[in-house]
Formats: structure tokens, sequence, C-alpha cells
């Protein structure tokens, strides 16, 4: 049924309401979508376009939520799937956004068996097979320069849940090794904990040390936003990233540069194609 699904991502595409100027004012917001090419772009656009039409976005406490901030997540959360396929989001439907940081509540047992209650303030929120929970003040204006992008961060952890519970490994390509995936996450891991716990001042935010979890969603976000920085840091981590994601921000950035000395791992797979 391939046929049918082009079909019809062509026709919601063809007939969707978008805001053209919007759209452009999204695109020059984000340096990793302005450096893509046209033809990038134009692919961008269809998912975004798909994205808003299978997934609701929500204001919670008190937000409206307008088209310019409709467009801005969606094509962060878009630019990890760019050569994919929309499925990678399938299962679930929402995204809810509040103003600012919001408080999260949950349940902790620590080592010792006793259960905790937990409120905590977030910025971010994936859950498994349910809703993602973004704050709109960092979605709207993430800290490209430090690597920092919610956006990207929870929807990195919703390719994690695509195999279960995030644990860093997400469902790879058959083309993929898993070995190889393994051995560059976990020693570059190991490494980072090590740095990390001695205070070393490290390029990439110190929260990657939390888990491995987390570490495959900060080095995503630093993937995109500060590849250069990522592939420097932890080039066998880039290289697994850009197989991942099929693309290599590096390049796009500095064409000039074969950063791996290796061909581009930049597919050209587009909505329905």
């Amino acid at each position: 049924m391939d046929w049918f699904r082009r079909w019809r991502r062509a026709r919601i595409v063809r007939r969707a309401d978008f805001n053209e100027s919007v759209w452009l004012e999204t695109v020059n917001h984000y340096p990793f979508i302005a450096a893509m090419t046209q033809g990038e772009r134009a692919r961008m656009r269809e998912w975004v376009i798909l994205f808003l039409h299978h997934k609701a976005v929500h204001g919670a406490g008190g937000l409206v939520v307008r088209d310019e901030m409709r467009y801005a997540i969606a094509a962060q959360a878009c630019i990890l799937i760019l050569n994919l396929d929309l499925d990678y989001y399938g299962g679930w439907l929402e995204v809810i956004v509040y103003p600012d940081e919001f408080v999260a509540e949950y349940e902790h047992m620590d080592d010792d068996g006793v259960m905790h209650q937990v409120r905590e303030p977030m910025t971010g929120e994936s859950w498994l097979q349910g809703p993602v929970i973004l704050s709109w003040a960092d979605a709207a204006a993430p800290d490209q320069a430090a690597g920092y992008n919610v956006v990207i961060h929870e929807f990195a952890h919703k390719l994690d849940m695509l195999n279960g519970d995030a644990n860093g490994f997400p469902p790879l390509h058959s083309d993929m090794s898993r070995d190889a995936w393994s051995g560059a996450f976990t020693s570059a891991y190991a490494d980072f904990c090590r740095r990390v716990e001695a205070g070393e001042q490290t390029t990439i935010d110190p929260y990657a040390a939390d888990d491995p979890a987390e570490f495959f969603a900060v080095t995503s976000e630093a993937f995109f936003e500060m590849p250069q920085t990522l592939h420097t840091a932890y080039p066998d981590v880039y290289r697994q990233l850009a197989l991942f994601f099929r693309q290599d921000p590096v390049l796009r950035e500095r064409p000039e540069i074969m950063c791996s000395g290796e061909k581009p791992v930049c597919g050209s797979r587009g909505p329905g194609r």
C-alpha cells in the first residue's frame, strides 16, 4: 500500500493551509535549517505540514498556541527525521506546550527500596506512547551555542523509545552495526562521566552524564546544534549518529570539509518517497 500512502501524503501537502511567510521566518530563525540545501528545505516543509496534520499542538497553563509556535516546534522535531520517515513518530498524537518551565510529579524508588514522591521543574518531557511536553520559553529560543535544544532532546527520546523504555539504544537501520553503536556510545559515555565527575569543563551539556538515555538525547542536540564540537569530542559517536539520522551536519555547515574521510551519510528519502 505504499502507493496509497504516497498519494495521501501528497494530497495532504497540496491541500494544506500553510502560512508561507511564517514558515520563512521559521527557516531563518534556526541556523540548522538555514544551512540546508533548497531540496532539504523543501523536504523539511513537507514533513512539517504532515507532522502538524497528524499531531495536535495544544497549549497548557494559559498558553495560546499560534502558527509560529507550531511551525517552530514541528521544524525542530522534523530535523531528526529529515531523511527518515514520519512513521518514526507514530503511536502518539499530542504535543503539549507550557509558557515556561512546568512541574512534573512522579514516584521514584531509591536504592533502599523506599518510594519517594518527587516534584521537579522541567523544560521538557517525553512519555512512552504518550505526548511530548515542552516549555515554549525554551523551545522558542534554544541556546544553539551551547548545543541546547529541548525539542530535539525530547524527540530524540521519542526515537529512543521506539523499542521500549529510553536507554540510549534506538532501533538501528539494517545497514548499521549494533556492536559499533554500543562500542562508540559506551566508550564515550564512560569518558564523559569521568570528566564530569572530575569537575572538568565540557563543551557538551553535563546533563548527558545522567544516564545513557540522556547521553543519547544530549549528543543528538549537539549533533544538530554544534556538530563540529561533537565530532571533535567524540568522532565515533558523531559517525553513528550520522548513520542513524542519515545526515552529516558538519558537511552541511562546511561542505569543504570531509569530516571523517568517508562518503557523506546524507540520504534523500522524503515524504511519501
